[in-house]
This record gives C-alpha cells, sequence and structure tokens, in this order.
C-alpha cells in the first residue's frame, strides 16, 4: 500500500482551498527544495527534489506549503492502525508505505482483489486520501504493482505475469535499484530487468560485491523476504538515522542539537529492541558534498540516547569544519541483546544497582512516544527543532529526517 502524493494530499484534506490547486510541500529552510507536489502541480512539470525557485519559475501559480511533521505523523499512525485491521502482518517501510501479508485472510475477508478495494475504501474513508495498492507473489513485485497506476491504483500481478511483466521494464523502476546502480548497470550494457535477470551471476558479483547476487534475483522478479510485523524485525547489526538539513549549516551548537535529535532516535529504536552498542557513528556532508565518517567504540554497550549523543558530539568536536555541513548522520553498531553474555554476572549487578532517574524518565518517554506518535514528548532542548522540522522522509526522499535501512 502507497499514498498518493502523501503530504500534498494530507494538506488538501485538510484545507479546502488547496483542494484542486497545485501545490508544493516545502521545508522551513533557505535551501528549500520540494519534498512532495500535488498532482495537479506534477501535470504542470513540479517534481519532487526540485528547487523551491525552480519550480516556481515553471509553475508560476503553485502554492508553497510548509511542511507539518505532526500532521503527517497523526495521519500516518491511523493509516497503520486501518491496515492492522485487515492483517496481523503489517510492515511499515515509510510514513506513506506500508507491506501487508493476506496470504491467510482469504477465507473471512475474501480475494486478494476484494481486500485491495476495501483498504482502499477504510483509508478513503477514514482520512479522505486515495492510496494506491499492489498486490503480487512477494515484496518487490507488491511494490512495483502498488507504483503502476497511480494515482488511487489497484494493481495485481500473479505470478505466472511476472516474467513478461519484468522483460523490458527500465532497472530504475524496480525499488532499490537507484541512479548509480542504474548508471552502473547501463555502462554493463544492462538496461532492463530482463537483461539483469539474464546475466552472468559472476560478473554482476565481481562489479557488485554480494549486492550483485540480490540485483540477478531482483531482475528475476525473485524476492523472499517476509513481511514482518512491527517488532518481528530481522536481528540487527546497526541501528542509524540521519537527516538532510534544510539549509547549509556552521554554527557548532546548531550541528550539536542536530545530532543530539538524531541520537535520541537512534536511542529510541535500540531500546524498542532491547539492543545496546558500543560503537557510535558520525557521518558528516558538506556543502561540496565530500563525506567523512568518524566512529568511536567505547567500553560498555548503551542505549542512552545523550551518552550516543556525547560520543557523536565529541566526534564532532575532534573535525575540523572547514565547509557549511549539509548532512548529518548518528548510528549505533557492535549491538548486542540482555542476554548475549558481553557483560559480567557483576556487571549486570552493577547496571541493576545504577538505574537513574534517566533511565526511567526515557522509558516513560518511549511509552508515551510510542503510542502518540515520535516527539510527542522529547527534550527541552530539541522541543523547537522538533517543531520546525520539515517532515518526516520516507526513505528514498531527498529531504527530511529518515531511517537508515537496518544493515
Amino acid at each position: 500500500m502507497d499514498m498518493d502524493a502523501f503530504f500534498a494530499s494530507v494538506e488538501q484534506a485538510a484545507n479546502p482551498k488547496l483542494r484542486g490547486r497545485a501545490i508544493a510541500i516545502v521545508g522551513g529552510g533557505k535551501r528549500t527544495v520540494v519534498t512532495t507536489a500535488s498532482y495537479e502541480a506534477r501535470a504542470l512539470g513540479v517534481k519532487t527534489g526540485m528547487n523551491r525557485f525552480e519550480a516556481a519559475r515553471i509553475c508560476p501559480e503553485l502554492l508553497f506549503v510548509t511542511a507539518n511533521n505532526r500532521k503527517y505523523t497523526d495521519t500516518s499512525v491511523r493509516i497503520m492502525k486501518i491496515l492492522e485491521g485487515f492483517s496481523p502482518l503489517v510492515e511499515p517501510c515509510s510514513v506513506d508505505e506500508a507491506f501487508l501479508d493476506i496470504t491467510g485472510t482469504k477465507g473471512c475477508l475474501g480475494s486478494p482483489e476484494t481486500v485491495g478495494r476495501a483498504i482502499k475504501a477504510r483509508i478513503k474513508e477514514a482520512t479522505g486520501l486515495t492510496a494506491s495498492v499492489g498486490i503480487g507473489p512477494n515484496k518487490l513485485i507488491s511494490k512495483l504493482a502498488s507504483d503502476m497506476e497511480k494515482p488511487d491504483g489497484l494493481v495485481i500481478v500473479k505470478e505466472k505475469d511476472v516474467e513478461g511483466l519484468l522483460k523490458n521494464l527500465p532497472v530504475s523502476k524496480l525499488c532499490g535499484i537507484g541512479k548509480k546502480t542504474t548508471s552502473a548497470l547501463g555502462a554493463m550494457g544492462v538496461n532492463t530487468c530482463g537483461e539483469l535477470g539474464a546475466y552472468p551471476i559472476g560478473r554482476l558479483r565481481a562489479r557488485f560485491g554480494i549486492t550483485g547476487e540480490q540485483l540477478s534475483l531482483m531482475g528475476r522478479g525473485i524476492d523472499t523476504r517476509r513481511v514482518m510485523a512491527s517488532g518481528e524485525e530481522d536481528v540487527v547489526k546497526s541501528i542509524g538515522h540521519s537527516t538532510t538539513l534544510p539549509e547549509d549549516i556552521s554554527d557548532r551548537a546548531e550541528i550539536a542539537r542536530v545530532i543530539l535529535q538524531l541520537s535520541e532516535a537512534v536511542g529510541a529504536r535500540a531500546r524498542k529492541h532491547e539492543l545496546s552498542g558500543k560503537t557510535v557513528t558520525l557521518t558528516i556532508r558538506f556543502s561540496d558534498f565530500h563525506t567523512i565518517t568518524r566512529r568511536k567504540t567505547i567500553s560498555a554497550p548503551t542505549k542512552d540516547s545523550h551518552a550516543i549523543s556525547k560520543v557523536a558530539t565529541r566526534l564532532l568536536d575532534l573535525e575540523m569544519l572547514h565547509l557549511p555541513v549539509r548532512l548529518l548522520g548518528v548510528s549505533l553498531s557492535s549491538l548486542s541483546g540482555p542476554g548475549s553474555g558481553q557483560n559480567t554476572q557483576g556487571e549486570l549487578f552493577k547496571e541493576e544497582q545504577s538505574r537513574t532517574k534517566t533511565d526511567k524518565r526515557l522509558e516513560a518517554m518511549d511509552k508515551v512516544n510510542r503510542r502518540y506518535g515520535s516527539a510527542t514528548i522529547t527534550w527541552g532542548t530539541l522541543s523547537k527543532k522538533h517543531e520546525d522540522s520539515g517532515v518526516i522522509s520516507p526513505a528514498w526522499r531527498p529531504t527530511g529526517t529518515r531511517k537508515i535501512d537496518v544493515k
């Protein structure tokens, strides 16, 4: 299930004056790009990622709407609740997309087409928004199907039709194959999924490493990943968040505040999975797109957001910032669970004895934020940041805070 022009549609549903108008959702910074545009704006040439001034030149009647993080999060929570009424296996993959496994629902809910139409109708009734639904034998194909007849589409791809569908389909249409990979494949003479599936796997492996094997499977429409309900995610090796800033910044205090915001998100996810980590990684991308990565391994595993932030900020302090910063990322790795054996019995006893008020506050914050949406409760130093933050972006969008793929 993929919502249609989600952020723009939410704004149009909330404000009748925007309905039927060409609108673009933007952040509040100077270096603002279009996060998403309404279908009316897209028809006039406005595209996601376009500079605000270029968008205004192409479409003089374009209305710019500042992104409202809380509004989109609240709507997303309502939609995910609706989806859970159709299957216990709902896996959100961004604020406006989710996979559902409806394999076992036929007896009580009807055919896949019936379920797809019911999902669309229920979302429309509850939110006033349209959704596109793709139904297929696996995640890869269902995602592809959801994009085929946007907006308000419903496409079913049966397993016997997969090969014919992919034969002449450009590789760039597959979710997970970006511009760089498309260009690299093109240089190898691989432009369609059919060509990708037939290409010698050894040569793909030689060029892309282990990813080459995955690309070969994708070219043949094979995807063995399960749909995993919240809390059922695979064992993770690292947890990270990154953000492309609304505008380039040089002020170290502001950079440190963004690092704290990212660390808060990383810590919350670590605590959700009952994981702690010993290695903190800070990623900095400068205005010229030069990127550096610095990491530090600490003596004892942690899931405390402030501890993560403190390590990341120390890494920042060691760097000379010759240029303004465009992107920041924080991740936690070398993860271990409560029963991993990384701590001795004595250390575990000390940890239990040293539970602080901060630990209890973190638990209380996590509980509220899981129920009512992220940043419902946050640290005072971040309250204004969360209020002003442009948008929660799906993983493929160019701006806003997003979850890094779990590795």
